[in-house]
């Protein structure tokens, strides 16, 4: 019996070699065909990609044997490449979207099927639901031979970068950046992103200390190759070793970033992304639509205020930012797992450009990214986060969510709740100002718990309560 796929927020994902087989991957790639298909969006070709996980290039490759066989053509990058590159070269291709190999931040056990659509974003979820259901059982798979494939310009191999680098010139001017005689501490988790700062920041006095910048599909020194702590420990210590001016990581595919201040105390995702807005706000003196996912900070909400722009907030997964970005033509668009997009540039998460604008905030402004910080938090208040990813027994989903329906608290560690939203998950406001949110991962097997709040010594307390809601304590 074939096995059961379920496209996720991105595509699908599964544990390679288990059900990540090249048999289910062959059946997606199939499903995706057929998907252009029946959109009448075969005539401008498919990007494939990959990262640098287990055999992702094969995976790759099996993707392109399918995709050419339905006679549509195949631009298949020639090395492990950045989601944000490969979304990228859609554009730059004109194609019709793209195929990417990759599982992002996940642990090395898994593969991923990610889908991008002809914006060079995620697909809607309406979308995904036509590609899961086009997929075949393994017996109706059509492929053909790779090199006849290549034979007859049905798969093409090329490189994305430099298209890539001529965007990024239109982003930023990096010039100041490589002549800013800055320490940059980087940490590339063995992932797609490895070598781009270096080789971007090459030929001036700011100097690139990079580490696990080579191919290693097992991720060791950390959980996995997401940059959030304990993963970026790391990197906190090379910041302090070589008395760094900041530090920057990316995830495994290089779409999401970390950083780090000059003290070595990590920059979290809220504070990351309130820090990008303000950028774009003060430095570039932009305006424009804020798109922010619910789990993400309320200082967006304060910024958007104080610089009078609207603030649009979507469930959880760029496949409900990215549309809502393209209907505002949005100034920013980001989630809490530390990815965000840009204006003029892609509707993809992008952890490159979002280094590249943070090292830019800091050069402009002549201020440390602890100054940064503290001149945020003058503008909009403290604000205080704090995450936790728990397992769960599986067979307990059902009750899990049953008792969260009929849970109606009115308060939440001492604090009143003014609010619940069901949109995705259950996020309870708090009259702080606050937030707890509580959800089931849309891409691994285990439940998140959120907290932001203005008073420091009570994330915990609040993320217990969490847990007690959820029947987890």
């Amino acid at each position: 019996m074939a096995t059961p796929i379920k496209f996720g927020t991105d595509g699908w994902r599964g544990i390679i070699a288990d059900d990540f087989t090249f048999e289910n991957v062959r059946r997606c790639a199939q499903g995706m065909a057929q998907y252009l298909i029946a959109t009448k969006q075969t005539e401008r070709g498919l990007v494939v990609g990959h990262d640098t996980r287990f055999q992702a290039e094969q995976f790759a490759q099996a993707v392109a044997e399918v995709v050419a066989a339905h006679n549509i053509k195949v631009y298949l990058v020639d090395r492990p490449t950045p989601t944000p590159v490969i979304s990228f070269a859609i554009l730059d291709k004109h194609a019709h979207g793209a195929v990417n190999l990759t599982s992002s931040h996940n642990p090395p056990i898994w593969g991923g099927f990610k889908v991008r659509a002809d914006y060079a974003g995620a697909i809607a979820p309406d979308g995904l639901k036509q590609i899961e259901a086009l997929i075949p059982p393994p017996e109706a798979i059509k492929r053909i031979a790779f090199k006849d494939a290549q034979a007859k310009g049905l798969i093409e191999i090329f490189d994305p970068k430099p298209a890539f680098c001529k965007q990024l010139d239109k982003l930023v001017n990096i010039e100041p950046l490589r002549q800013a005689g800055l320490t940059v501490a980087v940490d590339s988790m063995w992932g797609a992103g490895m070598g781009w700062f270096q080789e971007l920041l090459a030929g001036g006095t700011t100097c690139v200390v990079e580490i696990h910048n080579h191919r290693n599909p097992s991720f060791p020194e950390m959980n996995n190759p997401e940059p959030i702590p304990p993963n970026v420990n790391h990197l906190m210590e090379l910041v302090k070793r070589e008395r760094a001016h900041v530090g920057i990581a990316t995830d495994g595919d290089a779409d999401r970033v970390g950083a780090s201040t000059e003290q070595g105390v990590f920059i979290n995702q809220l504070q990351m992304y309130a820090l990008l807005t303000l950028y774009l706000l003060q430095v570039r003196n932009l305006r424009g639509a804020i798109v922010k996912t619910l789990n993400t900070t309320s200082m967006l909400d304060k910024l958007g205020a104080r610089f009078n722009v609207p603030v649009y907030e979507t469930g959880i997964g760029f496949k409900y930012v990215a549309p809502k970005i393209l209907e505002t033509n949005a100034m920013i668009g980001g989630e809490e797992s530390g990815g965000y997009a840009f204006q003029n540039h892609i509707p993809e998460r992008d952890g490159i450009v979002a280094g590249l604008f943070l090292l830019d905030f800091i050069v402009q402004t002549g201020k440390t990214p602890s100054q940064l910080l503290e001149h945020l938090f003058e503008l909009v208040g403290p604000h205080y986060y704090e995450r936790i990813d728990t397992d769960f027994p599986e067979e307990h989903r059902g009750a899990i969510l049953a008792r969260l329906q009929s849970a109606q608290p009115n308060q939440v560690a001492g604090f009143k709740v003014t609010g619940i939203n069901t949109t995705d998950g259950f996020k309870y406001l708090l009259d702080d100002g606050g937030w707890m949110c509580i959800r089931f991962s849309g891409t691994e097997p285990i439940m998140r718990f959120y907290v932001e709040t203005t008073r420091d010594e009570k994330r915990r307390d609040i993320l217990e309560a969490g847990l007690k809601l959820a029947g987890l304590r």
